[in-house]
């Protein structure tokens, strides 16, 4: 007899010897127990997880006299003779080979005849998705009412790809893939039958190149037995994988990870120069990259990964000396690296530019290389730290204060860097007796104005140089009350309207001698230059912050500004603006803006133009009658 296969010798011929799948196995021995069988069913999964193998179990338990816990019994006749190769009662076809509409108008034909032998006439469609439309549309309507004795079995590895309707008229059957374990399991199976020693190491490899397929890893291991006269080790799966050698792999991330550039292409180029294909060598980099970040994060690593000690040694040392950020950070690069090494011609240069991209993260401005500078600086921070080294800076405000000519010792230190640290000491430095003569800060910060595009900002004030340090807050005349810094925002009921008692004009010269004034006149000391110098534009900041000033700030940006005494004038010669600016709502939000910025004398003016009578009515009524809220509407 031939020499077969490890994967055909070892095929499972009763669903009781599948491996995994208990869903599908379940449904269908209890179908067969109840003797429930459907007319149609869909085999869907990954290759290699037991589709056409439970597909011919099925096919024989349902025709078998006595089956045996849903299986057939592989003694009767019908099991006998649906054994024999020449057997009509069941039809294997290959869609990938047998997709035109003629084979399934055949198939549509043959179906009417009954069973020779046996109890159903099954038909096993594999890789049913490469049926063309055409094929489909003749497979529909027979598939949908078949005759009683007929059963049809599909299966695929892409069911998206078939038709709904073709769906929807199948019993659907999702298969999954292998576990590792069980994959190792099975192996270790299939080498004591064999009679083929090995190593568990080994094993494990075979079933991680498996990637959860039976299939794959049976012939992977056939591969195997084939290489290695004596016991099968770690090194020998290695070498018929065509994998790069495990240390050079190492040794050339520790580099990459170390930001060794030279020495990671150096490697680099020894890998490639053995032979190696590049997508190879790529793909061992990303499983040396994953194998660290599992001995990084998980306890039980070494049970996981199923290494030989030696091997898992090299592998937690460097997991342990990387940092988490730069070990992900090197897998997406290789791992972008692999994708386009499918559609690039010149694959080595991508190869050596992805390993220079991850090894020098200082020439790559994105986001992930900027963190990982940043951890790698708190890293060497830290441990300056636990070996009891400080850094030390002089404070910015030490810098920017005035230097006083007659102490020629008060000089600004340098700046220190992590190169020129020292031990921290218990004396007071130079530089902080400023600081303590210094009188304490406020806790409320200062209010600072803010100049807009068309208005020119004042003058900066000439430093003077003094030999007392000069204090932060300039005190306030004794004979003044000092301007407070902030009020409670008040509501536009709560504030009293503007009164003016035996108004003076002549006080407040008017720009124009007809035109209405809105004002508000209380008694207060005299603004200094300084405020007076920045009212405008903390006026117009108090404007912004309004939650209902959107209009009101708009308006308020072209006004002119001015101030004749305590008085601060504001104008305009748009006669829409003025009306819009003595609104009841613009004017209590104006003058809310001006308290809080200390003014409260004020007035609205009009430059030219015509006066609406009405205005001065109303104007005169606010006077009269300042203890009663008018309503304008």
């Amino acid at each position: 007899m031939a020499y077969l296969a490890l994967y055909r010798l070892f095929r499972p011929s009763a669903l009781h010897e599948v491996v995994r799948q208990e869903h599908v196995v379940r449904i269908l021995k209890n179908q067969i127990e109840t003797d429930r069988i459907g007319h149609a069913y869909l085999f869907c999964g990954p290759r290699g997880t037991g589709k056409t193998s439970i597909a011919r179990i099925f096919a024989n338990a349902i025709n078998c006299e006595h089956p045996v816990d849903g299986s057939p019994c592989g003694k009767c006749n019908a099991c006998k003779a649906l054994m024999q190769p020449n057997n009509l009662d069941l039809t294997e076809i290959d869609a990938a080979s047998n997709n035109g509409v003629d084979e399934m108008r055949s198939l549509r034909e043959k179906v009417q005849y009954p069973p020779v032998s046996c109890r159903y006439k099954v038909y096993i469609i594999d890789e049913v998705h490469m049926l063309s439309a055409s094929a489909f549309n003749a497979l529909l309507k027979t598939l949908e009412e078949p005759p009683a004795h007929a059963v049809f079995i599909l299966a695929t590895t892409e069911p998206q790809k078939v038709p709904a309707t073709i769906l929807s008229r199948c019993m659907r059957f999702d298969f999954k893939l292998i576990p590792q374990a069980d994959l190792e399991n099975y192996l270790c199976t299939v080498f004591d039958k064999i009679g083929k020693t090995y190593e568990r190491e080994a094993v494990a490899a075979i079933a991680r190149a498996g990637a959860g397929s039976m299939r794959d890893a049976l012939s992977i291991a056939d591969t195997c037995v084939s290489y290695s006269n004596g016991t099968l080790t770690y090194a020998d799966v290695n070498a018929v994988l065509g994998g790069a050698d495990f240390y050079k792999t190492s040794a050339m991330l520790q580099a990459v990870l170390q930001g060794d550039a030279a020495t990671a292409l150096a490697f680099t180029e020894e890998l490639v120069s053995s032979g190696k294909s590049i997508g190879v060598i790529c793909r061992d980099f990303l499983q040396y990259l994953n194998q660290c970040t599992v001995a990084k994060l998980c306890r039980n690593a070494e049970k996981i990964l199923s290494l030989p000690s030696e091997m898992y040694a090299v592998i937690a040392e460097c997991a342990q000396k990387t940092d988490g950020h730069r070990l992900l950070r090197t897998t997406e690069i290789f791992a972008e690296a692999e994708t386009q090494l499918k559609y690039s011609s010149s694959p080595r240069i991508t190869l050596e530019t992805a390993v220079v991209k991850a090894a020098v993260p200082a020439e790559d401005y994105n986001m992930d290389a900027l963190l990982s500078r940043m951890t790698a600086l708190e890293n060497e921070l830290a441990d300056l730290r636990k070996n009891g080294i400080t850094i030390t800076s002089p404070s910015p405000t030490a810098q920017s204060a005035p230097i006083a000519q007659s102490e020629p010792t008060a000089q600004a230190q340098p700046a220190k860097t992590a190169q020129t640290v020292q031990k921290e000491s218990a004396a007071p430095k130079a530089q902080d007796a400023f600081f303590n003569d210094a009188p304490p800060l406020s806790e409320e910060p200062e209010e600072y104005g803010f100049y807009m595009d068309n208005e020119e900002p004042a003058p900066e004030p000439t430093p003077i140089l003094r030999e007392e340090p000069i204090p932060r807050k300039k005190a306030a005349p004794p004979t003044e009350e000092p301007l407070p810094r902030k009020k409670p925002a008040q509501t536009a009921e709560e504030l009293p309207l503007p009164k003016a008692e035996n108004p003076t004009p002549s006080s407040v010269a008017p720009a124009f001698a007809d035109a209405p004034t809105l004002s508000g006149t209380p008694s207060v000391p005299a603004l200094t230059e300084e405020v007076k110098r920045s009212a405008f534009a903390r006026f117009i900041r108090a404007i912004r912050k309004s939650a209902k000033s959107g209009v009101l700030f708009t308006l308020c940006m072209d006004l002119k500004n001015e101030f004749v005494g305590n008085c601060f004038i504001l104008s305009t010669d748009r006669e829409a603006v003025y009306r819009a600016l003595c609104r009841e709502e613009h004017a209590a939000t104006i003058r809310e803006a001006l308290q809080s910025v200390g003014i409260t004398e004020y007035e609205i003016r009009l430059q030219g133009g015509k006066v609406d009578p009405a205005l001065q009515a109303i104007q005169k009524l606010e006077q009269d009658f300042s203890d009663v809220k008018i309503r304008k509407k």
